[in-house]
Parts: C-alpha cells; sequence; structure tokens
C-alpha cells in the first residue's frame, strides 16, 4: 500500500467495555489456529481504496495486499479503536470513528468494502448493507468473513436457544443470522464457501463460516441489480 497518514478520529458512540477487552486479549488466539490463513483469503486480491467497517483492533491490516493504496477503517467501540490505531502505526491506515449504519465518507468513493465478524451484531443488518453500496462505486466489491445460521436443522435449533443468551455475553452477536442471502438481496454474489471453524468446534454457536465477495452491479438502464438474493 502506498504510504497514508495514520489518523484518529475519537467520538465514542458506542461503549462495551469489558466485551472490547475480552475480544482484544483472547480474538488473537484463533489466529495461529487457521485464521491468519482465513483473513489473506478474504484480503487477497484487493487493491485501490478500501473501507474496513467494523475494524476491532486491527487484526486484518497486516494482510492487506501492496496494490491497496488507503484502507479507512472504521470503528465505534473506543477501546477497540485505541488498539487499532496502535495498530495502524506499522500500516498505512486511516482510523476513525462511525458505526456500519452510518459510515462517515461520501458516495461512490471506495473500490471495496471489508467486513468480518460484523453483520452478526449490527442493529440492523439491511440497513448497514445498503450503505456498504451507497459507499461503493459501481462494480466495487464487498468482502465478508462471518459466522451464520447452519444449515443443519438440528444445529441451528441449538443456536437459536443459545441466542437467547450469547448476545448479552458477546457484545450484541446474534448466532443465527442468514448474513448469506442478506448479502444477496442488496449485492450480486460472485463467491461463497460455507466451512466449520475451527473445525474441532462441535458445540460453538458461530463455528457456521462463510466467507466470499459480492459485487455493487448495475443494470444496462443505470439501475442497481442484486436486489434479488443468490441461492448456492
Amino acid at each position: 500500500m502506498a504510504p497514508a497518514k495514520n489518523t484518529l478520529v475519537k467520538n465514542p458512540l458506542v461503549k462495551n467495555p469489558l466485551f472490547a477487552r475480552y475480544f482484544n486479549r483472547f480474538g488473537a488466539r484463533r489466529e495461529e489456529r487457521g485464521n491468519r490463513e482465513l483473513r489473506q483469503e478474504l484480503l487477497s486480491g484487493l487493491s485501490g481504496r478500501v473501507i474496513e467497517v467494523g475494524a476491532g483492533n486491527g487484526l486484518n491490516f497486516p494482510h492487506y495486499p501492496l496494490a491497496v493504496r488507503e484502507v479507512v477503517a472504521v470503528e465505534p467501540e473506543p477501546y477497540l479503536r485505541d488498539r487499532a490505531a496502535e495498530a495502524a502505526a506499522a500500516v498505512p491506515i486511516r482510523v476513525t470513528d462511525g458505526t456500519a449504519g452510518d459510515l462517515p465518507v461520501p458516495d461512490g468513493e471506495f473500490d471495496a468494502v471489508v467486513v468480518s465478524g460484523l453483520l452478526c451484531s449490527v442493529p440492523d443488518a439491511p440497513a448497514a448493507l445498503a450503505e456498504f453500496r451507497r459507499v461503493l462505486r459501481p462494480g466495487g466489491q464487498l468482502r465478508f468473513y462471518e459466522h451464520v445460521r447452519s444449515r443443519d436443522a438440528i444445529f441451528a435449533r441449538y443456536q437459536r436457544i443459545a441466542d437467547l443468551i450469547w448476545p448479552r455475553l458477546m457484545g450484541g452477536c446474534h448466532v443465527q443470522r442468514r448474513t448469506q442471502s442478506a448479502i444477496g438481496r442488496v449485492f450480486t454474489l460472485e463467491r461463497c464457501r460455507g466451512f466449520r471453524f475451527p473445525p474441532s468446534a462441535a458445540f460453538s454457536p458461530v463455528a457456521p463460516r462463510i466467507i466470499g465477495m459480492a459485487r455493487k452491479a448495475e443494470t444496462p438502464s443505470g439501475r442497481l441489480s442484486g436486489d434479488r438474493p443468490t441461492a448456492r
């Protein structure tokens, strides 16, 4: 990536200090168990200007390709945003405040939006996805790595029960969202694969995952397409 000024804008709208400290302390443990390679897959081939929404403490930062000339990293939680600013000191990334439903950037400015572990916890996923589409240029990409509702009916029933308490423990994270279908209603899904992470996680309600890429497309009339779910 070309050099860019690292700037931290503070405006703490969202505070979740207990979860933030838990995530900062324990989130990196899974990097050694395969998450690092998944982040590389998530970001591979990106270029131009990128906005990462819900950047957390910056675990994605070291994996951005050199072809990316600017990253704007949006994180609403003050403690995690400070940790992200520290991580950004080593790479050309600008960290700023903001939420998924109200990004502090103009329309059509970015070549890609990156999210990982975000759409499970936003209050309004369709509104967030519409906001992602707003800030993308025509043909821009949404890169996503998220945990989702299982396709296995028995495990999905277990997730539904877990979802009664999980959001209270894990910063508003919901374990049974149909995120792939939600993305497909706003974007054109180009690739998406499902898997379990970690592979040995027999009872973790967040083990079912998807990773992939969707695109902001335009019809010949100039109107945005991607309003219908893409089946897989």
